[in-house]
C-alpha cells in the first residue's frame, strides 16, 4: 500500500471540529489526567514500532500529559497467545518496551504489564517477546493466571454484564494504557482496543456464552483507560484470534493512539478494510459503543493528526 493513500481513502477524511470526551472510570480507580494536545486521534505510519509511538505521543502532549510524577501505571498488551512476534498475535514487544520506558521517564512510581492469556501463561509471557522487553525496559511483570489476583467490580451502567472480576493491576492504578494490536477475530470479528479489555476481567466464558459484542461494550463503558494505543505494525487479517501461518498477516506498519476507545477502534477497523474486508457495522461492539456515548464512530466530527514518517 503506498503511503499517500494512507487514512486518505479508508480511514479519516474531515479535520473539523474536535470533540471532547470525559473519563468515566470505576470508583476503584482515580481518574487520569486530561491531555493537552489539540487532537483527538493521531494516525502514524511508515516508521518502526519505537519511531512511530514517539511522534504519535509528542502529537498527543507527551506521556507527561497522562502520567504524573509517582503514578503507578499499568501498560495492558494483548499477550494472550503462544506466538512470535511476527504472527500479529500479541502487541509488538518493541512498542510495550518504548511505552515502559517513556512512563518512566515521566516519574511513574512503577510500571506494571499484565494480560490474562488464552494460551499458557508463561509460553506467551515468554515467545510474545513482551516479556523480556518489560524487564529490560524497566517494567515489572504481573501474574494473571489465578482468580486471586482479580476483583469483583460493578459495571454500572452495563446492560448484560453488570458485575466483574477485574485484575488487581488496573484497580489500583493510577493510570492505565490499553495497547491492543490489531487483529481479526472470529467471534468479535475484530480485536483492537475494546475488545483488549477481556484481557482484564477473570470470567470472559459469561460474555461468550451471554451477549459477547454487548459485554465488550458493557465493560468499556465502565472501565475506560487513560490513553488507547492501537498496534497496527503487523496485522492479522484473517483466522484470527491466534492465526495459523504467516500467511494470514500483513506489515502496513501503523500506530493509532486516542482517548476515545471508540473512535480508536473505528480508526483501525476502517484501515483494516484497506486489506481485509470488515464493514464497521459488522463489528457489533464498536456501534454499540456508539449508542452507549462510550465514545464516537464519528471520525469526520474529529481533529485528527496524520503523521508518515
Amino acid at each position: 500500500m503506498e503511503r499517500r493513500n494512507f487514512l486518505r481513502t479508508a480511514v479519516l477524511g474531515g479535520l473539523a471540529g474536535t470533540l471532547s470526551f470525559k473519563t468515566n472510570v470505576l470508583q476503584a480507580q482515580p481518574k487520569p489526567a486530561a491531555a493537552p494536545s489539540t487532537y483527538d486521534l493521531v494516525a502514524v505510519m511508515g516508521g518502526e514500532p519505537v519511531a512511530m509511538y514517539a511522534k504519535g505521543i509528542a502529537a498527543l502532549g507527551g506521556i507527561t500529559a497522562f502520567v504524573k510524577q509517582g503514578q503507578r501505571v499499568v501498560v495492558k498488551p494483548n499477550i494472550g497467545w503462544d506466538k512470535e512476534p511476527e504472527y500479529a498475535a500479541n502487541t509488538n514487544p518493541l512498542l510495550v518496551a518504548a511505552i515502559v520506558k517513556d512512563c518512566l521517564k515521566a516519574g511513574a512510581s512503577e510500571v506494571v504489564v499484565f494480560d490474562h492469556t488464552c494460551d499458557d501463561w508463561k509460553a506467551c509471557y515468554e515467545h510474545s517477546g513482551i516479556e523480556d522487553a518489560v524487564k529490560a525496559a524497566g517494567g515489572k511483570i504481573a501474574f494473571a493466571h489465578e482468580e486471586k489476583y482479580y476483583r469483583e467490580v460493578n459495571i454500572s451502567s452495563g446492560k448484560r454484564l453488570t458485575t466483574a472480576k477485574v485484575h488487581e493491576a488496573i484497580l489500583d492504578a493510577d493510570v492505565w494504557i490499553n495497547v491492543p494490536v490489531l487483529k481479526n477475530h472470529g467471534g468479535a470479528k475484530m480485536s483492537v482496543a475494546m475488545k483488549n479489555n477481556m484481557g482484564i476481567v477473570w470470567d470472559r466464558r459469561y460474555w461468550h456464552s451471554t451477549d459477547l459484542q454487548q459485554c465488550i461494550a458493557d465493560c468499556a463503558s465502565s472501565l475506560k483507560p487513560a490513553l488507547n494505543i492501537v498496534d497496527a505494525y503487523r496485522i492479522m487479517t484473517q483466522n484470527g484470534p491466534k492465526g495459523r501461518t504467516l500467511a494470514d498477516v500483513q506489515t502496513p506498519k501503523a500506530l493509532f493512539m486516542s482517548t476515545d476507545i471508540v473512535a480508536v477502534d473505528t480508526a483501525a477497523v476502517k484501515f483494516f478494510n484497506q486489506f481485509k474486508e470488515m464493514p464497521l457495522d459488522s463489528v457489533g461492539h464498536i456501534t454499540i459503543g456508539d449508542d452507549m456515548k462510550i465514545g464516537t464512530t464519528n471520525i469526520d466530527a474529529l481533529k485528527v493528526q496524520r503523521i508518515k514518517i
